[in-house]
């Protein structure tokens, strides 16, 4: 499913027209990502958390010459499933 797809079926499940479809999906994904820049954990109980976690440092390689090279430490964006989701997919 992709964006589109995700944005008919949010429509037509809510009851909404697909512009405001639209608008909900992409302030709720703007409202997550404002959060998890801030440091925030979004929880949805349920269906999952967003969360960030460290990545640290570390040594890499390049797979074309072999040469070896440092890949700094950095933050990544992490979403950990809930019960209600795991249940729901098995």
């Amino acid at each position: 499913m992709n964006k589109s797809e995700l944005i008919d079926a949010i429509a037509q499940k809510g009851g909404l027209t697909k512009v405001d479809a639209a608008k909900a999906l992409d302030a709720t994904l703007e409202s997550i990502g404002d959060a998890l820049k801030s440091g925030d954990t979004v929880t949805l109980v349920g269906f999952g958390s967003f969360s960030v976690k460290e990545r640290a440092a570390r040594t890499g390689r390049n797979p074309k010459t072999g040469e070896e090279l440092k890949i700094p430490a950095s933050k990544v964006p992490s979403f950990k499933a809930g019960k209600g989701l795991k249940d729901s997919v098995a």
